[in-house]
């Protein structure tokens, strides 16, 4: 069963078509993966899905409800998270105080309160724990490497117990101990239930962490299979290599 749709969506910036008719199922309790050149609609897609972008044609539905143009904020209330190829933490905050910040509330003012519940922060820590870097939380978050940014951005994420994340190059430039470590993390997250989107470019992480892969290329999906159909398509060689 599909639970996110994307329907002929298509988008222009100008004189250049970031996407054209682009459809894309994710299939709920799936781990789906999005690769293609670069500059080739990947980002501008997750853009549009989440609300970042309008689209000039298609449509976007999540669990058979239309979300086409929603604002951000709607979006994520729907229960859709999502991740940015560079990371939207506080650097100045702690570690936890990001998470502080990230736990859904009612109203604008929540944020600046303390935490609501004994259990709301404890739930936090819980989470940094599971990304590993709970030993980190009283660290402000600009000393975190790289690699430990994402993993606090993926936590935040993960506090508001959303029902489909949407990655944007999770494995980018982060080690392959900790690519390791995130991986493991979205396999246990998925056999619980969780439902994932993920842009990537790292072919490896890709092929081995989802069970469909669709191939974009100037805007559109060329190619969608298993890992394996998707990397014996002369289609998808012809992307990455011709031109």
């Amino acid at each position: 069963m599909s639970m996110l749709e994307i329907r002929n969506i298509s988008k222009a910036y100008g004189g250049i078509q970031a996407l054209s008719a682009c459809t894309i199922n994710v299939e709920q309790g799936k781990i789906t993966g999005l690769i293609g050149p670069n500059g080739s609609g990947k980002t501008t897609l997750f853009n549009v899905i989440t609300g970042y972008e309008r689209p000039d044609a298609g449509a976007v539905n999540f669990n058979g409800t239309p979300i086409t143009n929603a604002a951000p904020d709607r979006v994520f209330a729907h229960g859709i998270g999502r991740t940015f190829q560079l990371t939207r933490i506080f650097p100045r905050l702690t570690v936890l105080e990001n998470m502080h910040v990230a736990a859904p509330r009612n109203g604008s003012m929540g944020i600046f309160r303390r935490w609501s519940s004994a259990h709301e922060r404890s739930r936090a820590i819980e989470l940094l724990e599971f990304v590993g870097i709970a030993h980190l939380q009283g660290m402000p978050a600009e000393n975190l490497s790289y690699g430990q940014k994402k993993l606090l951005e993926f936590a935040c994420i993960l506090i508001a117990d959303p029902q489909v994340i949407l990655l944007d190059e999770p494995a980018g430039g982060v080690n392959p101990t900790m690519t390791n470590q995130l991986a493991d993390r979205i396999r246990l997250l998925n056999q619980r239930g969780v439902t994932f989107l993920v842009v990537e470019h790292n072919m490896e992480f890709v092929m081995g962490l989802c069970d469909t892969v669709n191939v974009m290329h100037h805007g559109a999906k060329i190619a969608e299979g298993t890992p394996i159909e998707v990397r014996n398509d002369p289609a998808v060689l012809e992307a990455y290599l011709g031109d």
